[in-house]
């Protein structure tokens, strides 16, 4: 899930469905699920809040809450740290924390054409202002993110 504020409000977006099922893997852990769980991410389980913060295990999922830049680096490092699983984020690829996730990852994979997300209520949104990447870590996200069909794929 990913999450912005505006104007005082919340607003989420979910991963649509076709991207896990592209995929084709299963994750131990969403580690930013919304409360109710994981709209469409196949994971055996989540933390729907403060999940930058708990203990995570195995193969994990993470979209994390985009708005604030202080935030970001924390579920970033905490990603690394783990060293196991596949995050969604922006491509923003001259900013420095994508910079930093970028060294870091074993695999990247740069989305195309440009993920439209969910809304709560299950309508997809507009085409975003940037694309998306998914990041690998770990020897269990390179097949999925190699052989999903979603973009360009670059692999260390």
């Amino acid at each position: 899930m990913a999450a912005y504020e505006t104007k005082g409000q919340s607003d989420d977006w979910y991963t649509p469905k076709y991207i896990f099922d592209a995929l084709g893997c299963e994750f131990d852990l969403d580690v930013s699920a919304p409360p109710e769980g994981p709209r469409h991410v196949p994971a055996k389980s989540w933390f729907s809040s403060s999940g930058e913060f708990a203990v995570w295990h195995g193969f994990v999922w993470m979209n994390p809450p985009f708005g604030n830049q202080k935030n970001k680096m924390v579920w970033i490092e905490r990603f690394i740290a783990h060293g196991n699983g596949i995050a969604l984020m922006p491509d923003r690829t001259s900013a420095p924390w994508w910079q930093y996730l970028a060294k870091n990852s074993e695999v990247i994979l740069f989305m195309a054409p440009k993920v439209k997300f969910e809304r709560p209520d299950g309508s997809l949104g507009e085409s975003p202002g940037t694309g998306t990447c998914l990041f690998g870590i770990g020897k269990e996200s390179h097949k999925p993110l190699l052989s999903s069909g979603l973009g360009l794929t670059l692999h260390k």
